[in-house]
């Protein structure tokens, strides 16, 4: 069973630990060493979560499993890109779930969890950025109803790739 919660400041160590390991496992096969350990040792540190947190507005939610992180969903409001059309969007910065947790309902639960909260504070759209060659990533959001928009630069390293802009509105109709 899963249970979903608001992280806390106290969440920040197993947070970046949980970032590093499944960026880490989603993305190391498709990219040199190099990039992903400057990637990894920039975005996943104990600091930079703790000041994450701390964002105006932004909230992070946990998934836990047995008294164990096993995903996470951060929302945050966001310059939004021309491309993303839809009334009063709300960025989904993340969603990371586990390799365990693949496929045990973790996303589906984080992503019912970033809905509820988003509306809940008045928000009716979600928007997103998921690498193109991420093709599970993009096939879980299409299911919950995001369509592709436009694209976006992503640096990873020394590498420039290409990210897929997707929109979901309304999001009371999502899944």
């Amino acid at each position: 069973m899963v249970t979903i919660r608001n992280a806390s400041i106290s969440d920040a160590g197993v947070l970046a630990e949980l970032g590093r390991q499944t960026f880490y496992d989603t993305f190391a096969e498709h990219n040199t060493p190099e990039d992903m350990d400057s990637y990894i040792k920039e975005a996943f540190t104990v600091e930079r979560l703790i000041s994450e947190l701390q964002e105006p507005g932004a909230v992070y939610l946990v998934a836990e499993s047995v008294q164990k992180i096993v995903g996470f969903a951060k929302l945050a409001p966001s310059n939004k890109p021309d491309c993303v059309t839809t009334p009063s969007p709300l960025r989904l910065a993340k969603l990371y779930v586990s390799t365990e947790a693949l496929g045990t309902g973790v996303g589906a639960a984080l992503m019912r969890s970033s809905i509820a909260w988003a509306m809940k504070s008045g928000f009716e759209s979600l928007w997103l950025g998921v690498w193109e060659h991420n093709l599970r990533a993009k096939a879980f959001y299409e299911r919950w109803g995001f369509v592709p928009v436009g694209t976006e630069v992503f640096v990873l390293g020394s590498d420039r790739q290409t990210d897929i802009l997707m929109q979901l509105y309304p999001i009371n109709k999502a899944g």
